[in-house]
């Protein structure tokens, strides 16, 4: 099986780093993952993140980006991660108010084709982060396979998240391989076993894990990305957890 590299989502740890992101990074990089997806830059220019990650050998390899800078500051975002050195932003969210009918799904996906291929003209690849909600069907089509129907997959990529789909009812591992070469990222959560469910570190939840990771590999996943939405206790254990148990169940 390919070993995929281990990356932490920042969101994890977002407390800490909005107080101070510097900090956070750190404590990520001494946890052992070897990058991290970014969730927000607390006023760090890209020269100061860049060398921050450079110094703490961690490797940028995503950022999620709301939709309205997409929409309004794409230039901007864009010249910002490509001097950070990221690859990938991501579309992390739709905001309840834009979650319509079949056909505003379809001119989303049209217009993430557009920014994506804005982006991809600057060497960035544009990814959809998903929730459940776009597991909503129109006409018997989940919402997100809409959005990438009417979209180029140049374009638009994908970031799985295991959870959500597991959440909204779908097997994660069987959804990805319906979308092979279309799914560069994957979120790594894991769910409850007990009532009502919530977020579990990686490992110690109900999710089919060996399943994932066969899918993953066979879809052409490249990048792991370890996220808890919300943790028990101090968010930085969880990430430990996390990467515990899955350089155990990798090995």
């Amino acid at each position: 099986m390919t070993q995929i590299p281990l990356v932490a989502q920042m969101y994890t740890v977002r407390q800490a780093a909005a107080q101070d992101l510097r900090g956070a990074l750190r404590r990520v990089a001494e946890l052992g993952y070897a990058g991290v997806e970014l969730a927000g830059t607390f006023g760090l220019t890209a020269a100061e993140l860049a060398q921050t990650l450079n110094e703490l050998n961690l490797k940028g390899i995503s950022a999620h980006v709301p939709l309205a800078d997409l929409r309004q500051n794409l230039a901007r975002e864009i010249d910002y991660y490509l001097a950070v050195g990221i690859k990938f932003l991501i579309c992390p969210w739709l905001p309840p108010e834009q979650r319509g009918n079949e056909a505003d799904y379809r001119a989303l996906g049209a217009e993430l084709n557009r920014i994506g291929a804005t982006c991809r003209a600057s060497g960035l690849q544009l990814c959809y982060h998903h929730h459940d909600f776009e597991l909503v069907r129109f006409n018997g089509k989940y919402a997100l396979d809409i959005l990438l129907e009417e979209s180029n997959p140049a374009n638009l990529q994908l970031e799985v998240d295991t959870y959500w789909l597991k959440f909204g009812g779908e097997d994660p591992a069987a959804y990805m391989r319906r979308w092979p070469g279309r799914v560069p990222l994957l979120h790594l959560k894991d769910m409850t076993a007990t009532q009502p469910v919530t977020f579990a570190e990686v490992g110690t939840g109900v999710l089919d894990w060996p399943g994932i990771f066969a899918a993953a590999n066979a879809v052409g996943v490249k990048w792991y990305l370890v996220e808890q939405d919300a943790c028990p206790g101090d968010p930085f254990e969880s990430l430990r957890i996390s990467l515990d148990n899955l350089r155990r169940m990798l090995a």
